[in-house]
């Protein structure tokens, strides 16, 4: 694709007129920032950490996984009076830290624990996964009304480019396994109300819905890939315009999801398992499933910067090892493909000179070393995870006008059976 195809689809309710919005947007976003060199004397920086940082002053980062609300809750219980986002904080989040990273958006990860004793074999054992769902998005959004001059909740693609032009920081949400959906596709259309935009279809349990990878070996398969009801969620996902978010399942539920998607998918926190043959991790073939090309589905990698995840020696990793990720999955799916989701906040060590949110211009900066363009760089730090949001929004609204919610139900659940006769008084 040439350097001046379309970056950042508006949000115009006509994709094709949208398109060509964008198309037009993009050159002249550069052009004008040309005509600033001219007019005013400005140069770019020469080197490349302030080419970088100068970049990402105009096509910021939208990170697809950021684990604040998790870590909130365990440090503090949830108390929002407790902490102040506007000063350093312990973990890898805080707004300083945000506003030197030039980060422009994330996905609040909306996440609560799995564990197979508790769920039980059948995933019928009744859990707080709801309870402890709801409670996180009430954090989430209570952190960003209270910090409500940085932070602006956002549902859909065109809502974070709004607020990114206004100097806000976009904020998504996304629950990370659908064992928090209590088994029920009504759970799933009220955190849809709410305003979670993607679902992981496991975390590192088995669910109703699918089998999940793991960690470095996964667990053993209890559908195969997706359960039947499985693929009912996925169908209900593309009519709600929620994205698929296949970081953590199985191969087989990666492939089979892949395949049953009308929308694109995400991984939103993922590296490759050429690197490091973790099931964690992402194998080649379900990299190559995933572009523009017959046969294909588009999507989005996001990269996760845990050092465990990059390499068998994760005391190596620095900023080199997870650009050699990035530049990895790009020679799988191409520059419209790949993004970054560094995990911040739930991961428990990071890559040497990625320390916390101030330093992706480190990482981009390395990229830029390797010859990537101002474009690509764009793609990568936010254009391509909006474009692929923006492409789930499109099919809901298509899916919308022929299709109602899905009455479908958990074949184990005996509690929606109907045929109640009444009281007998």
């Amino acid at each position: 694709m040439p350097e001046n195809a379309p970056l950042l689809p508006s949000g115009l309710s006509e994709r094709r007129r949208a398109r060509g919005y964008i198309t037009l947007l993009v050159p002249v976003v550069l052009v004008l920032a040309t005509l600033g060199v001219l007019i005013f004397g400005k140069r770019e920086p020469t080197d490349p950490l302030g080419l970088a940082q100068s970049w990402l002053d105009h096509t910021p980062v939208v990170d697809g996984h950021i684990d604040l609300p998790i870590y909130v809750r365990e440090m503090y219980g949830n108390d929002v009076t407790k902490f102040d986002l506007g000063k350093k904080m312990s973990g890898h989040v805080d707004i300083p830290r945000m506003r030197a990273g030039r980060l422009g958006g994330f996905f609040w990860s909306v996440y609560t624990d799995c564990h197979e004793e508790i769920d039980g074999p059948d995933f019928l054992n009744p859990s707080h996964h709801v309870r402890d769902t709801l409670e996180q998005i009430d954090l989430a959004r209570n952190l960003m009304d209270r910090y409500s001059g940085t932070f602006e909740f956002v549902t859909t693609a065109q809502g974070a480019r709004d607020a990114m032009a206004r100097g806000r920081i976009a904020s998504f949400m996304g629950i990370e396994g659908a064992h928090q959906l209590g088994n029920s596709l009504g759970v799933l259309r009220q955190y849809y109300r709410l305003g979670v935009r993607y679902a992981t279809l496991t975390h590192s349990c088995n669910n109703a819905f699918a089998d999940s990878g793991g960690y470095d070996k996964p667990p053993n398969a209890t559908w195969g890939g997706l359960s039947p009801f499985g693929f009912e969620l996925v169908k209900e996902m593309n009519r709600l315009g929620m994205l698929i978010d296949l970081s953590h399942v199985s191969d087989n539920t990666a492939r089979q999801a892949i395949k049953a998607s009308k929308a694109p998918i995400m991984l939103s926190h993922s590296a490759a398992r050429h690197f490091n043959n973790f099931s964690r991790n992402v194998p080649d073939d379900v990299l190559e499933m995933i572009g523009r090309g017959k046969g294909q589905t588009d999507g989005v990698v996001m990269v996760n910067f845990f050092p465990s995840f990059a390499s068998p020696d994760p005391d190596s990793v620095g900023v080199a090892a997870i650009a050699d990720q990035i530049d990895y999955i790009v020679s799988k799916t191409g520059h419209h493909h790949v993004g970054i989701g560094s995990d911040f906040d739930g991961i428990d060590r990071v890559p040497k000179g990625l320390e916390d949110m101030s330093k992706y211009p480190y990482l981009i900066a390395e990229l830029i070393r390797r010859g990537w363009t101002r474009y690509q760089v764009a793609q990568l730090a936010g254009g391509n995870i909006l474009r692929v949001l923006e492409g789930a929004e499109g099919v809901a609204a298509r899916l919308k006008r022929v299709k109602g919610p899905s009455m479908a139900k958990y074949d184990k659940r005996r509690d929606l059976d109907g045929g109640w006769g009444g009281f007998e008084l």
